[in-house]
């Protein structure tokens, strides 16, 4: 398995979908429809989904896909290999166009992230990881970036950060009860809480990166929100923790709906 050319890959893939997605979300006007579970679905979703597999198919690993999961698990579970793709993690971000949104692609061995590439296409950041190399963030990533220039921009997670108060990070959409109530707690131990509310794989990002100390999920997500943020916090030294089993997450579940999660 050579992870380097997966990761340039991955890398030129989200890039590719970035320069689309943005193209729509400045110049086009889009419908939004909804899907199964009421959740919203553009044309830039759509449009990054074909473009992320025009790449990813040739690896030949298989793809699951927000926008192409209809795939048995009696199939999946006789992987070995298989990437993870959400196109436009955020849509709800997108409509709103404010700028929190990503693309995510992950790959995963036997259930655990080796590989992960979160883009950021408004902000220009490029959040990557790879087993044995290590989590990484690239600024001011332009979609027509090489794969090396983005890895000669990368800078190790987690990054130095300013000493702070305990910081969480939680969801901009789906923010609970019990995600309260988790904060509270946590305000019992360490005093006064700083809350930090973002949109997408951006909050596991954060984490990853040193700009939070925690983020409690106690809500729902799927696989495809998730994998690729749980390869950005594993190799910067986080843990994605499944709330159920105690656990660090794991993928190509039989159920691709996520537990809880805490990541720390």
């Amino acid at each position: 398995m050579d992870l380097t050319n997966h990761l340039n890959t991955a890398i030129n893939a989200a890039l590719e979908a970035g320069k689309r997605i943005l193209e729509i979300y400045h110049n086009e006007d889009f419908d939004v429809d909804f899907k199964s579970d009421a959740s919203p679905l553009t044309k830039a979703d759509t449009a990054s989904h074909h473009i992320i597999m025009s790449y990813l198919e040739k690896t030949g690993i298989p793809v699951l896909s927000e926008e192409g999961k209809d795939i048995a698990y009696e199939t999946r579970n006789e992987w070995e290999y298989l990437w993870i793709v959400d196109p436009i993690d955020g849509t709800k971000e997108f409509i709103k166009k404010n700028g929190e949104f990503t693309v995510n692609i992950a790959l995963i061995q036997n259930g655990v992230p080796i590989l992960g590439v979160i883009y950021v296409p408004v902000l220009q950041e490029l959040f990557y990881a790879a087993k044995d190399l290590g989590s990484f963030k690239a600024f001011e990533i332009s979609t027509t970036a090489t794969e090396s220039e983005v890895l000669a921009a990368g800078q190790q997670l987690p990054l130095a950060q300013e000493r702070r108060q305990y910081t969480a990070v939680a969801s901009k959409s789906h923010l609970s009860r019990e995600t309260e109530d988790y904060i509270k707690g946590l305000e019992a131990e360490y005093g006064e809480v700083a809350m930090i509310s973002k949109g997408s794989s951006l909050k596991l990002c954060m984490v990853a990166e040193g700009k939070a100390d925690c983020y409690p999920r106690f809500a729902p997500t799927m696989e495809w929100d998730t994998a690729a943020g749980s390869a950005i916090c594993k190799y910067a030294g986080k843990t994605v923790l499944d709330w159920e089993t105690k656990k660090e997450m794991v993928y190509n579940r039989a159920d691709l709906l996520n537990n809880w999660f805490l990541v720390e």
